[in-house]
């Protein structure tokens, strides 16, 4: 399985304030782009995989409304992520 209770844990641990702080919107970012990196990973093996990409697509969506939410509440929050994550923008 790619994504464990451990891996999560590490994620939300680096990202958010701490492990528990699953609702933060920079853990959550953190948590999907992991997500999207792995099944973009799948996808350039399995081009005819479409429900594979059908989810990448509501992924990258829920990322980008994330982002856009951040960036309307606390810019400096938002650039940070961007920065971190190595996003575009």
């Amino acid at each position: 399985m790619y994504l464990s209770t451990d891996k999560k844990k590490e994620i939300f641990t680096k990202h958010g304030k701490n492990e528990q702080d699953t609702g933060s919107p920079e853990g959550q970012v953190a948590l999907f782009t992991f997500r999207i990196n792995h099944l973009t990973e799948h996808l350039k093996k399995n081009q005819k995989d479409h429900s594979t990409r059908r989810s990448l697509i509501r992924l990258v969506g829920k990322r980008r409304n994330l982002l856009d939410y951040l960036k309307m509440k606390d810019i400096t929050r938002y650039r940070s992520i961007i920065a971190e994550l190595n996003l575009r923008k």
